[in-house]
């Protein structure tokens, strides 16, 4: 099936990559117009489904074309990857399947998974790209104009902690949210624990939640959410939550979500639970 006038956009990065995607997604629409068909890890693409006229899941064998040099399949007016081609390997093989010059937009910058910066020694820090001015920034080169999603923040009407077990990445302790959450109750402040449905918690009543558009219309009520560094912390940015995030290795001054937010580095700030507990109560 011939797709000359589809443009082909694929992002294969998870929950945060992608919500932090979006004004790239905007720019997209807004120059190749209602022609976009999006490739990746469809639960999270469909939370942004409006940017595109159907999306995809890239565990499908019908995508195996993309990435085999033996294989054939559908050529696309364009196709647009976002993520790392350092070989240009990708880009390559894909001219055979895109009309046009492949686009390629580098996710993240090179160096972006390290440690903050330490200070100089006159005492600032280093100036970095956020990921979303660093994506929007290689536009012009393509011709693309960027644009910037404007995201009305909600009400802070009620605080909600999401704690996490610290696998790939070191995470501010579950317990220490349980407290959190106890001292804010205590405090009369209105607050919920939202939990991954992986992780088990000795509290009673809190959420949990199966499917992210579950997640995304809870979000919708508004409120405070308080988390570690995280995808779910991006989405309830992109849902127009204000956000505390807490990033205990990655520099937060390149991953820190949207809106309004206040980024926490584990060692260099004050993260105690009171202390947490008084910057939430202000």
């Amino acid at each position: 099936m011939p797709h000359n006038d589809e443009v082909l956009v694929v992002h294969l990065g998870g929950l945060g990559d992608v919500c932090l995607a979006e004004s790239l997604f905007l720019s997209l629409r807004e120059h190749f117009g209602d022609c976009l068909v999006a490739l990746g890890n469809r639960r999270f693409l469909d939370l942004f489904s409006e940017y595109f006229t159907r999306t995809h899941g890239v565990e499908s064998r019908h995508w195996l074309y993309l990435f085999s040099e033996k294989l054939t399949g559908p050529r696309w007016k364009r196709i647009v990857f976002i993520g790392k081609d350092r070989q240009g390997s990708i880009r390559k093989r894909w001219r055979a399947h895109s009309a046009e010059e492949p686009l390629f937009i580098d996710m993240y910058p090179d160096g972006a998974f390290g440690p903050a910066e330490p200070p100089d020694a006159r005492g600032s820090v280093r100036e970095t790209m956020h990921i979303e001015a660093y994506q929007l920034h290689q536009l012009p080169a393509y011709g693309i104009k960027p644009a910037r999603v404007n995201i009305p923040a909600k009400k802070v009407n009620r605080v909600i902690l999401y704690p996490e077990e610290g696998f790939s990445k070191e995470k501010w302790p579950v317990e220490d949210f349980i407290a959190l959450f106890r001292l804010l109750r205590g405090r009369g402040a209105n607050t919920l624990l939202l939990r991954p449905p992986e992780l088990s918690l000795p509290v009673e009543g809190a959420l949990s939640f199966e499917d992210l558009s579950e997640v995304k219309r809870f979000f919708g009520e508004g409120g405070l959410f308080v988390s570690n560094d995280s995808g779910m912390a991006h989405l309830a940015a992109a849902c127009g939550l204000s956000t505390i995030t807490i990033f205990t290795t990655f520099n937060p001054a390149i991953w820190h979500p949207m809106g309004r937010n206040i980024s926490l580095k584990a060692g260099m700030d004050e993260v105690e639970v009171a202390s947490l507990a008084e910057m939430i109560l202000q």
